[in-house]
């Protein structure tokens, strides 16, 4: 009977559950989407493309992905939920079909100093146990081989159960791995007193000068009321005890005006309150008190590597868990081969499999030690994909935004194999990008546009790569572009000499950089491209260096703000209605009562995450109501900031609003590429490539000489690519050096003089393997990059 029934089960009838192999959307109206509907093929690789601002991030992130995340929050029990963010649905008619969404973004690892890539992978952990099986002497579990535990030591009568049998013991200890001098942290950090205080005042005076310890405040009752040294005394005169007390007296219970408090000294205090924190999360006037007062050197007894001694001297083979960490993680990998011990076979199985993964996706030249806040946002998205890549799950939706960022032709070949072998595990594999190498990998393409900001948000193709590249959409025109080498370059004016640099992986790299053309510095990920402009060209005297790094600046920031362009727009509103320009900033006078100017209301939920909501009074528009009664060339200020770059210039063009100081700025948003960007936009809201752009804008005015630019094409849509070139042209015929950082072939095509780093990564590179012309480079195909480019030009 059981035969039979097997032999039957061989051919199924078709089952309902098999025909869910769409995810649809009906009607999206997130941000400028305008009623968009697709369907999206499961278990396959779909690309999203269109010009910048075209609305490809609000689809994928804003709606596909941020429902599959609110629906997945809601399985929570209403305890969980009550510490997630509160998510509201996205604004879209239907959602079908949506599987589970896992998010490989570019946002910084966190920059906690105690994350680093081995702990962010599995990969630290497994070496730990590897350690703690096979490291000579034994010295205990793997907690004893990490920098995040620290060890204890405890005295009394301590019970531990095993079992049913239960014995007491007088004395307690565990082993961890954590230095204890530096916490494992690497650095310790020496505080620089005299920015603590002025020691020739005293404390009733204010001779506190760290940021919020004024003495009339809560502060100033706890220092003048604990008893232990006299406020009315210059510090400078305490004896030897007042200032211990004051600067490192343990918590202590002191009682003030009849409420008891407890007092402790002023390093243990800001060490909590400020100095563990992340620099860059800290509001700019205390950041920049702590920038001041905090000298971070390398740690002397762990000589930076985070672990105790203990932990460093059980070693296989000779080497340590910290010179393991410190390897380049290729030869890790390497080292990991050539251990065979029967007793941890499969251990080491996963852990050559997890180091090998680092190789295949162009990062194996980091080593497991290296800060994960260091790491650039293409790094560290690669750095996510190797949990996924190990993952067990299948018939989940994976989105990517932009996974190529940062990587070079030769690496981007590897990073197709990874989305490839993800959908093949049987996901959904969504991407956001604008490579063509990278579309044509598609199975399905969605384009939209056609141009961006309020010019964008439709879906202008549907369907296959063949049927995009004869479509007439503006991805479709541009998708077989080819850049020409230039026939004539233009002469330097001068070189900038290095001489021995010696940054990272750089082997005492001397180079010329020639002045006053476009000079293109590139090689394969991970090569020392950066570490040699970066390192070797400090911005500072005639040097204008524009990155990716987040913009410094509050939710209230905007590109109006961060440019300058406000200033003329509040003078131009105030001249035209007889009132004070203060009254048209969100910021100052005119700013809507309820919520400060901001337009939405944080409700900070203490241990929650908070909850931020449009503001009913001004209806998000950030004013008060008074405000909004001036008028500039028929526009109120609200309206003004809700335009597009484009719009403005066409505003403050022609007319009575006619401003040529706006005007300016404006120019140069729209020569960099921003023209779909409104004013009032947060700042927090941009992608990397527009954060730099956006710097790059406001950066053209400087009188910098020289201009230093790291991967400006970084979110670019092809067609955007040819403004940029023209916008870098405009630049050295004005007289200004540009040296950039940059993959993109159509780039390098069209450079003065090429630059090229490798010819690997990590300590296979740090060597130039090639200067000379683009057309040199093409002629001699002597590197990797110069097959890639000889390629694409068709050379």
């Amino acid at each position: 009977m059981s035969k039979a029934t097997r032999t039957g089960t061989q051919s199924p009838a078709p089952h309902g559950a098999d025909s869910h192999d769409l995810i649809r959307v009906l009607g999206a109206r997130v941000n400028n989407l305008k009623d968009v509907s697709v369907e999206i093929p499961k278990r396959r690789l779909t690309v999203f493309t269109g010009v910048s601002g075209s609305g490809k991030s609000s689809l994928v992130f804003g709606t596909v992905a941020a429902e599959s995340q609110r629906l997945i929050n809601e399985t929570y029990s209403s305890f969980v939920q009550g510490f997630m963010p509160t998510l509201t649905r996205p604004e879209v008619d239907v959602l079908e079909g949506l599987t589970t969404a896992i998010i490989v973004d570019q946002q910084r690892m966190g920059a906690d100093p105690r994350s680093t890539v081995g702990t962010a992978t599995d990969a630290n952990a497994m070496l730990r146990i590897l350690f703690s099986r096979l490291g000579q002497p034994h010295i205990g579990s793997p907690g004893a081989f990490a920098f995040n535990v620290p060890s204890v030591r405890a005295s009394g009568a301590i019970t531990v159960e095993r079992g049913a049998r239960k014995t007491v013991k007088a004395t307690f200890n565990r082993l961890g791995g954590m230095c204890p001098r530096c916490e494992g942290r690497g650095t310790v950090t020496d505080i620089d007193l005299s920015q603590l205080y002025d020691d020739s005042k005293s404390l009733a005076e204010g001779a506190l000068t760290v940021p919020g310890y004024s003495m009339d405040g809560w502060y100033g009752r706890i220092f003048k009321g604990s008893g232990f040294f006299d406020p009315d005394k210059p510090i400078r005169k305490y004896t030897k005890k007042e200032l211990h007390d004051l600067l490192h007296k343990e918590p202590t219970k002191i009682k003030v005006d009849g409420i008891n408090l407890t007092y402790e000294g002023l390093i243990p205090k800001i060490q909590k309150s400020m100095l563990s924190k992340d620099v860059d999360a800290l509001q700019p006037h205390v950041r920049a008190f702590v920038e001041r007062a905090m000298t971070f050197t390398v740690c002397p007894e762990c000589d930076g590597t985070r672990l105790s001694e203990t932990a460093r001297s059980s070693k296989i083979g000779g080497i340590s868990i910290a010179d393991a960490c410190a390897l380049q993680i290729s030869d890790l990998a390497e080292w990991a081969r050539g251990l065979v011990d029967p007793s941890v076979a499969p251990l080491l199985t996963a852990l050559v499999h997890t180091l090998d993964s680092f190789d295949e996706i162009g990062l194996g030249y980091l080593s497991l030690d290296r800060p994960s806040g260091t790491l650039s946002g293409g790094e560290a998205q690669r750095v996510k994909m190797i949990r996924h890549l190990g993952s067990s799950l299948t018939d989940v939706t994976y989105v990517f935004d932009e996974p190529t960022t940062g990587l070079h032709p030769h690496d981007i070949q590897r990073m197709n194999g990874l989305l490839l072998r993800l959908r093949d595990k049987g996901n959904t594999v969504l991407v956001v990008e604008h490579k063509p190498e990278v579309i044509a990998i598609a199975d399905h393409v969605v384009d939209l546009g056609p141009g961006a900001g309020t010019g964008g948000g439709t879906v202008c193709f549907e369907g296959t790569v063949e049927g995009l590249r004869k479509g007439d959409t503006v991805t479709g025109r541009h998708f077989d572009d080819r850049a020409r080498v230039k026939d004539t370059v233009r002469e330097p004016t001068g070189t900038l000499e290095i001489r021995g640099a010696s940054t990272h992986n750089l082997h005492d790299v001397d180079v010329d950089i020639p002045l006053g053309v476009l000079t293109v510095v590139t090689g394969v990920a991970g090569s020392g491209k950066s570490s040699l402009v970066h390192g070797s060209i400090p911005a500072g005297e005639g040097v204008v260096s524009v990155d990716q790094s987040a913009i410094r600046g509050s939710r209230r920031s905007n590109p109006a703000t961060y440019t300058g362009l406000l200033d003329p727009i509040r003078k131009a509103f105030a001249k035209a209605n007889g009132v004070k320009p203060a009254l048209f900033s969100a910021n100052s006078e005119g700013a809507c009562p309820q919520c400060n100017g901001a337009g939405v209301i944080y409700t900070d939920l203490a241990m929650m995450a908070g909850v931020s909501s449009t503001c009913e009074e001004c209806e998000g528009k950030r004013f008060d109501a008074s405000v909004l009664e001036y008028r500039l060339g028929g526009r109120d200020i609200s309206e003004v900031l809700a335009m597009s770059v484009g719009e403005a210039q066409e505003f403050f063009g022609t007319g009575e609003a006619s401003t040529p100081a706006a005007q300016r700025v404006l120019g140069r948003l729209a020569d960099v590429g921003l023209g779909y960007l409104t004013l009032g936009q947060p700042l927090t809201t941009l992608s990397g490539g527009e954060r730099q752009r956006l710097k790059l804008a406001t950066h053209m005015a400087d009188k910098g000489g020289v201009y230093v630019l790291d991967e400006p094409t970084a979110g670019l849509h092809l067609a955007d690519v040819e403004q940029l070139l023209g916008l870098l042209d405009r630049l050295v015929d004005s007289g200004k050096s540009v040296i950039v950082v940059e993959h993109h072939q159509a780039v390098m095509a069209h450079a003065d003089w090429i630059i090229d780093l490798g010819p690997g990564a990590g300590h296979d590179g740090g060597r130039v393997v090639f200067e000379g012309t683009p057309a040199d480079l093409v002629a001699a195909r002597s590197t990797v990059t110069g097959e890639h480019l000889a390629a694409y030009v068709g050379g």
